[in-house]
């Protein structure tokens, strides 16, 4: 059967676009392979990072998954996107399908009382550090690993019996503080957890467990879904205090290289301006079968946007990175992200790998100009696809034209 390659670029794997039971990228021999030797467990003991995942199949009754490696010591770095950055990516996909889960199917409003098995799970939660963990399966494990372009890749699952957890670390004064406030709206809760230091991807696994909110408002929240509403709240509140900054005095060009991926960052003189690009080349997670490089682009002008992104959650993910960027530099920007997608990325690995790349590319050199032409003829000489196909989708590249017209 032969699929049209815009429709996985559309589809990403989760909507059955093609007519299939299943996504053919992500059923491939690869993880197969690598998954094979954990199958048949039925006891998993091991020192979870921790990880939790909860799924959106059958709301608004979820299966939660608490999950461990079958290996005790400082596991830590599993759940260290920072981490996976430095890692190759063979290294990080087959470290993170260790990952055994075991599934337990609860309502999303169980938090507001946790049965003892969700409150178990919370606590693993909101642990600071890795937790000694027993999932006593009731089923042996079979390999239904999850992949997708939302969470972090993690391993095969079989029902759960019991939990058992012993040498809990404790929460810090952060977590702890927001976990036992019944009181606290879960969006201010993630803003005061990320202005302690938190990082967003710890607090989307306290919202996905439902251990922050008011207390009659706790509910369990698929963990994709979590993802990107935290790097939405985080990113909102951030380009709000960046708005009354001064405008940036000059184009910067960032540039980075990644694992068969290239990012570009043009800042630009203006307000508040920002936009997303993907260029997925032919060979490349989904452009599996195409014949040339499809583009996508989503965007929003100064007031931001009421639709959700066609281009899903790396839109979040990436604007929480360059919001971040702007936030520290005191300024305010038009902001252009584009990213390039060559042969060889073929996993879908989740947003953080688009989070934390843009955020390195911030933290690393640029090149300044004095114009945009010359900004864009720099730009230029690093893409593969020729400007001129970005350039004709760019909402931002279009108002930064108009504006030098007034």
């Amino acid at each position: 059967m032969r699929i049209n390659p815009e429709l996985c670029i559309k589809c990403r794997g989760e909507y059955n676009l093609c007519g299939l039971a299943y996504c053919p990228i992500l059923v491939n021999n690869w993880t197969l392979r690598r998954i094979k030797p954990l199958e048949g467990r039925q006891d998993v003991n091991g020192s979870s990072p921790p990880s939790i995942m909860v799924g959106r199949l059958g709301y608004p009754k979820v299966r939660v998954y608490p999950a461990t490696p079958p290996t005790h010591g400082d596991t830590g770095w599993l759940e260290e996107p920072r981490t996976w950055l430095s890692m190759r990516l063979e290294d990080f996909l087959s470290s993170r399908l260790t990952l055994i889960r075991g599934s337990v199917i609860f309502k999303v409003n169980d938090p507001r009382n946790p049965p003892r098995q969700l409150h178990d799970i919370q606590v693993m939660a909101i642990s600071s550090g890795p937790v000694d963990t027993e999932l006593t399966l009731a089923k042996p494990i079979k390999g239904n690993v999850t992949l997708n372009e939302q969470e972090p890749p993690i391993g095969p699952s079989a029902p759960l019996r019991s939990i058992k957890l012993s040498t809990i670390p404790q929460p810090s004064r952060a977590v702890e503080k927001a976990y036992s406030d019944v009181d606290l709206k879960a969006n201010d809760a993630v803003w005061m957890l990320y202005n302690s230091g938190i990082d967003v991807h710890v607090i989307s696994r306290l919202m996905s467990v439902g251990a922050i909110g008011r207390g009659r408002a706790r509910r369990l929240v698929p963990t994709r879904w979590s993802i990107t509403a935290v790097d939405e709240e985080v990113s909102s509140r951030l380009i709000n205090e960046v708005k009354n900054y001064p405008e940036l005095s000059e184009y910067r060009v960032y540039v980075r290289r990644s694992n068969n991926n290239l990012f570009i960052g043009i800042l630009a003189p203006h307000t508040w301006l920002y936009e997303w690009g993907e260029a997925w080349w032919p060979g490349s997670t989904w452009n599996t079968w195409g014949s040339e490089p499809v583009i996508e682009i989503d965007s929003e002008g100064y007031w931001g946007r009421d639709t959700y992104p066609s281009i899903g959650g790396c839109y979040y993910a990436a604007r929480l990175a360059a919001a971040e960027a702007l936030h520290s530099m005191h300024r305010q920007a038009a902001v252009i992200l584009w990213r390039e997608i060559y042969p060889g990325f073929n996993i879908p690995v989740g947003v953080w790998f688009v989070r934390e790349n843009v955020r390195a590319m911030f933290k690393g050199s640029y090149v300044s100009f004095s114009s945009l032409d010359e900004a864009l003829k720099f730009a230029s000489s690093q893409l593969k696809l020729p400007l001129a196909q970005w350039a004709s989708r760019s909402y931002v590249l279009r108002r930064l034209r108009e504006a030098r017209l007034l």
